[in-house]
């Protein structure tokens, strides 16, 4: 049998060991390093690992430059980020640096394992609350496009209302609660702003997502600044 060939950066001991043991327990998976700093381990391009389970809030290193790391000396290699919360602006930033997956650190070792399959797989995970909404889609955007390029897109006031509170992390029903609208109407508005998007580039709806301060009415419309 093949196995997957996982690198563990994790600077937490008691969770780095608990991880060790649950991996060791699987047949088609294999552990090649685990450690609190990707410095003390060989480099990824030597190890090959196919996934490196990367923690999110390491103390002395920062996450997104380890990733940009990997994908540069293993462009092959996925990464998939484990964190408590998901939040919506963060979970954006490490897709952008290349991560293609996110697993809260409270999942079952069930859903922990099925994320791992199925990144070496070729998947993109992201946290459950956020599958199936529109960050989902601006997410593998940002995956395949690597780069975000800003144009001119122009959003009514509306438009962005929704934008801000998909970049809150909310599903369409929490959004037609929070406006007072009818969920079909919301959802209609999501493939307004999609449809916007995909004209041009859509990943650029992350950048309304993650940095507000990045756009600014203009009467009844909003458009990115220079």
């Amino acid at each position: 049998m093949k196995k997957i060939r996982l690198l563990l950066i994790e600077d937490n001991r008691l969770i780095r060991e608990g991880i060790r043991a649950i991996i060791q327990k699987e047949p088609d998976l294999k552990l090649l390093a685990a450690s609190a700093n990707l410095a003390k381990v060989p480099q990824p391009g030597k190890q090959k690992p196919e996934v490196v389970l990367l923690d999110q809030c390491l103390r002395d290193q920062n996450p997104l430059q380890l990733i940009e790391m990997v994908k540069k000396k293993s462009p092959e290699t996925k990464v998939v980020v484990m964190g408590l919360l998901p939040v919506t602006a963060d979970v954006a930033e490490f897709v952008k640096a290349g991560a293609s997956g996110f697993i809260l650190k409270d999942s079952t070792v069930k859903d922990f394992l099925k994320t791992i399959r199925s990144v070496a797989a070729g998947k993109t995970i992201l946290p459950s609350r956020l599958t199936g909404s529109l960050f989902s889609q601006i997410a593998a955007a940002a995956e395949r496009n690597g780069k975000i390029k800003v144009s001119d897109v122009r959003l009514t006031k509306r438009q962005r209302e929704i934008v801000d509170l998909i970049g809150e992390g909310l599903g369409n029903k929490e959004i037609a609660q929070r406006l007072h609208l009818a969920t079909y109407t919301v959802k209609s508005h999501v493939h307004a702003i999609l449809e916007k998007f995909a004209l041009r580039s859509r990943v650029q709806v992350a950048i309304y997502a993650s940095a507000r301060n990045m756009v600014k009415p203009t009467g009844d419309e909003i458009s990115p600044r220079e």
